[in-house]
């Protein structure tokens, strides 16, 4: 179970840049020079939306939260065009059904959608007829011990935790909400003493103790998530940017020997959706040798080449889970049941496939 699956993620961009032909046939290769390989997955992510939503055809739901993450890869990416006006409107239309139920409202949800809104250009203040700036504040709470901590208005429970409060984080502090600076604080403590960031809050909030403990198992994927979204505001809070520094220090001590990393609990095997979130925090931040390690290793799950008269025709570009992921699809093709893990596979690990290209600068 992928970082998006397990709790409403989403993919940030980076300084790097790339055109894309339109949907009729798949890039052979960048115009500005970005790698092939990432301009094919932009193609074949853009091929995913209809009408610019992500449809889950095995469930027959329009997925808002995975829309997000494919439309904020394509950014990262550098794609700008037409599919990204069409995500955005889409998502406009949709705010409530993605951040709320009936009389609930859901904090990682609205994070996420408030960093959306930011990074494809639209009015955070005004998205959709809601001000997502305000909305995130009152899912803030002010009270010691949690200060500063995201929480859900929901009859059903409270399921926020630090993926939430990453994109809390960057979406109040760039928005210049006073808010920014306590959900910060609190997500630094979230942090554990060798570099990584847990995934789930304390379950008690009566507790003195917020912290990580040294019972908090480490997660790769929100470590990364850390890293590639906050990066860019390091320069604004000397506690962030040594705490990125402690992050990033942690990612590469757990890099596999093939470039691979794997998630925590189920997903703890190598696997794209690690791999590519980790090797991204090394795209954003310079990191030469551990980014093209990791971005060899999405490669590999890459479908590449002619498939024309393949099962797997069509599918250019698209990036599986782990190796026999896409071993099953080169024999069925990539079905209607299989279809959401590859979304979310490409979604997370496209935007490392630029460190093919070259080492950007960080």
């Amino acid at each position: 179970m992928s970082l998006v699956h397990r709790a409403c993620v989403a993919l940030l961009s980076t300084a790097l840049a790339v055109t894309l032909v339109g949907p009729g046939a798949a890039p052979a290769q960048a115009a500005d020079g970005t790698s092939k390989q990432a301009a094919q997955a932009a193609h074949w992510l853009k091929g995913q939306l209809r009408h610019g939503v992500i449809h889950n055809g095995q469930f027959n739901f329009d997925d808002y939260g995975l829309t997000a993450d494919t439309a904020l890869a394509l950014k990262a990416i550098g794609h700008q065009g037409a599919a990204l006006d069409d995500v955005r409107r889409a998502l406009a239309r949709h705010v409530d059904d993605y951040t709320t139920f009936k009389k609930d409202v859901f904090s990682g949800a609205t994070a996420k959608l408030l960093v959306v809104a930011q990074e494809l250009g639209a009015r955070p203040r005004h998205f959709g007829g809601v001000n997502l700036v305000s909305r995130l504040e009152k899912r803030v709470a002010t009270d010691a011990p949690i200060a500063g901590r995201i929480e859900d208005k929901s009859s059903s429970g409270d399921f926020a935790n630090t993926i939430g409060q990453v994109f809390a984080a960057r979406g109040l502090l760039k928005a210049g909400s006073a808010s920014g600076v306590p959900v910060l604080k609190f997500l630094l403590k979230q942090q554990c003493a060798n570099g990584y960031f847990r995934l789930d809050f304390n379950s008690d909030k009566t507790a003195k103790k917020q912290g990580c403990s040294s019972a908090s198992p480490a997660d790769t994927d929100v470590t990364a998530l850390a890293v590639v979204e906050l990066t860019g505001l390091q320069d604004s809070s000397p506690a962030l940017a040594t705490a990125l520094k402690d992050a990033v220090r942690w990612l590469t001590r757990h890099q596999r020997a093939n470039g691979g990393f794997g998630g925590s609990g189920p997903t703890s095997a190598v696997n794209a959706n690690s791999t590519g979130l980790a090797g991204w925090a090394f795209l954003v931040t310079g990191r030469c040798t551990q980014e093209h390690d990791a971005a060899v290793w999405v490669r590999k799950r890459q479908v590449r080449g002619d498939v024309s008269g393949t099962p797997l025709a069509g599918e250019l570009g698209a990036i599986a889970y782990d190796r026999a992921a896409l071993k099953a699809a080169g024999r069925d093709g990539i079905t209607q049941a299989t279809r959401d893990q590859w979304r979310r596979a490409t979604a997370q690990a496209a935007p490392v496939l630029q460190a093919l290209h070259g080492c950007p600068a960080a």
